[in-house]
């Protein structure tokens, strides 16, 4: 969903194409131009947060920010602020500037619960950031892995690097392959001379259910809300960015692609329950330090 939205309701035309390529509809009636109270009570309790947004070329960038609970707040129904001051390197933080549209995924791996808020920065700086949130809606609880996830104090990490990645080394296909948790980020594209909204959804499984075949991933898409935020951006802009982590010592995987969309997949034995596919290639990335550990 975006600035791209059409006097349909509150899906652009990207996601209104999915849905029909996909035979279901949807109403969207869940979601909100602003935030109902318990959803700024959810953010307010987080430890953490994923956000997506674009970078000066429109590709699509995802990260993760982290704090104390209360470190994203709700000063009214139509916006927050997230006060989480630049720890390790993360190339993502200089992007958000007043105007970039952002997706924001708020997941609690515990009581398996997730809301989701798209905006625009309105204010930027080097602790805290101020979101104007456009759009509101909760998910269903479907294909979280519980786990207990715990935010390492800043103190307590070793000194974080970043490393550029062409590829998926032997680092990158030993974490995809066994992981069981990842998040993606999307955009609507351009938006006339606007950039349109972006997106930021979990995609959860069996651990290895991505497949990496040479430098692309397959993914499987279960059903889901209809909504096809993800898969309705792809349509308009192929570009997307995955986010992996490594919950064992925090280490973060992202990487840049573009993807392509498989519509019917019910009858591939390597994905059973899937009903669509698709597939990443994997064009760039980076391999970072993050805050979470989870036994």
């Amino acid at each position: 969903m975006s600035p791209l939205a059409s006097t349909k309701g509150v899906f652009h035309a990207g996601e209104l194409r999915a849905q029909a390529l996909a035979g279901v509809s949807a109403s969207g009636a869940a979601i909100r131009e602003f935030m109902p109270e318990q959803h700024r009570t959810f953010f307010a309790a987080l430890p953490f947060l994923l956000l997506a947004s674009t970078d000066d070329d429109g590709w699509p960038v995802a990260t993760l920010l982290a704090g104390a609970p209360g470190f994203v707040s709700s000063p009214d129904q139509r916006s927050l602020r997230i006060e989480a001051a630049a720890g390790a390197p993360d190339p993502v933080r200089a992007l958000l500037r007043p105007g970039r549209p952002v997706g924001l995924l708020g997941i609690d791996f515990n009581s398996r619960r997730r809301n989701r808020a798209n905006g625009i920065v309105c204010e930027a700086g080097p602790d805290a950031l101020d979101i104007a949130v456009t759009q509101s809606f909760g998910n269903c609880p479907k294909y979280i892995q519980p786990r207990e996830v715990r935010v390492t104090p800043a103190s307590a990490r070793p000194a974080a690097t970043l490393s550029p990645l062409a590829g998926l080394d032997g680092q990158a296909r030993a974490l995809i392959s066994t992981a069981d948790t990842f998040f993606v980020a999307t955009s609507a594209g351009q938006a006339g001379e606007r950039p349109g909204g972006v997106d930021m959804s979990h995609r959860g499984g069996a651990p290895g259910f991505v497949k990496i075949a040479g430098d692309t991933l397959v993914c499987p898409d279960y059903a889901g809300n209809r909504y096809f935020n993800t898969l309705g951006n792809m349509l308009l802009e192929p570009r997307a960015a995955l986010l992996f982590i490594d919950f064992s010592n925090g280490d973060l995987l992202h990487l840049q692609g573009r993807s392509e969309i498989v519509w019917r997949a019910e009858d591939n034995q390597d994905f059973p329950g899937a009903e669509r596919l698709w597939r990443f290639r994997v064009e760039r990335g980076w391999r970072g330090a993050g805050p979470l550990r989870a036994e």
